[in-house]
């Protein structure tokens, strides 16, 4: 009853924290309650813990890894940054406008004193509020 209890604890703290080596003792201590119920002494119900424990560590941690080493998606206005704009009202000393895909969006030059012509490609270097940023497309 005692590795249960442990089992639900430990779950509900990888629930708050998701830091997954709590998920990996929850399973050890549900494994550990089937033992138990068995009829295992408690020296033994200790070492199949212990053994659980690092047998999922070892064998759960490399893939937990690869996930959080995979490049995140970029989503909203980030996902626009590198991507390619067509201008549409000439962009100089004061904004302009650009299409990005079908949306138009205000947007002024990363250096100051560049103009660009309608028609001119240029890349969105980055956004600021609801301004895009852009660069000449040769940079």
């Amino acid at each position: 009853m005692v590795w249960l209890v442990l089992a639900g604890g430990l779950l509900v703290a990888e629930l708050l924290t998701l830091t997954l080596v709590l998920g990996l003792l929850a399973g050890a201590a549900l494994v550990t309650a089937g033992v138990a119920a068995l009829g295992l002494p408690l020296a033994g119900q200790v070492a199949v813990f212990g053994a659980s424990a690092a047998g999922g560590y070892v064998l759960v941690r490399p893939f937990e890894r690869l996930h959080r080493r995979s490049p995140s998606l970029a989503t909203g206005t980030a996902a626009m940054v590198g991507r390619r704009a067509l201008v549409t009202v000439a962009i100089s000393s004061s904004p302009g406008r650009v299409t990005i895909g079908s949306e138009s969006w205000l947007a002024r030059s990363l250096i100051v004193g560049l103009t660009y012509d309608v028609g001119t490609s240029v890349v969105v270097s980055s956004i600021d509020g609801a301004t895009v940023v852009v660069t000449p497309e040769e940079l």
